[in-house]
């Protein structure tokens, strides 16, 4: 009976934590905890697949034909504070190459920041947006937010390079 309220509180303390009790906490067992960090290690990574492959898409298909490009960031897209061209450059080269950054978890918050400059660029560029596009430029946003927060995960070269105690 005493082992049962144990876990329950243990339960208690896990589920309705405001955020307080960190992964690495002394509370936890170690197997939650452990448990606790390959779950948000995954989470992590599948977010950065996810939104990678969103925006890695999008630059390959700016790259198809970038005479189309040019023409919708002269006549569509109305980037703030940037002539059109090198507003296209500049867009195409970051749904590019931040997505590389992402995919393999090296400056992972950088990247992250980075796409979350093209992803609100990519909102406010546009006179109209539809509703459905509205929402997945939020879900990315969301989960680029997360990922800036929580940096890449332990799945990330940025953990091989700056893990502490590498021995």
């Amino acid at each position: 009976m005493n082992m049962a309220l144990q876990y329950l509180a243990l339960a208690a303390r896990v589920f309705c934590d405001p955020g307080r009790l960190s992964l690495r906490s002394r509370e936890l067992p170690a197997w939650l905890s452990g448990g606790l960090g390959a779950a948000q290690s995954l989470a992590l990574l599948l977010a950065r697949l996810f939104v990678a492959q969103v925006f890695f898409l999008s630059g390959l298909t700016k790259l198809r034909d970038w005479s189309v490009t040019l023409a919708l960031f002269q006549d569509e897209y109305q980037v703030p504070l940037l002539p059109p061209e090198l507003a296209a450059y500049l867009g195409t080269a970051g749904e590019l190459a931040l997505p590389v950054l992402l995919v393999l978890g090296l400056g992972g918050r950088f990247a992250a920041l980075g796409l979350s400059v093209v992803n609100l660029m990519a909102v406010l560029s546009l006179a109209e947006i539809a509703p459905a596009a509205l929402l997945g430029h939020q879900l990315w946003g969301v989960l680029l937010l997360l990922l800036g927060l929580f940096g890449a995960g332990r799945l990330s070269v940025d953990e091989f390079l700056f893990r502490p105690n590498r021995g």
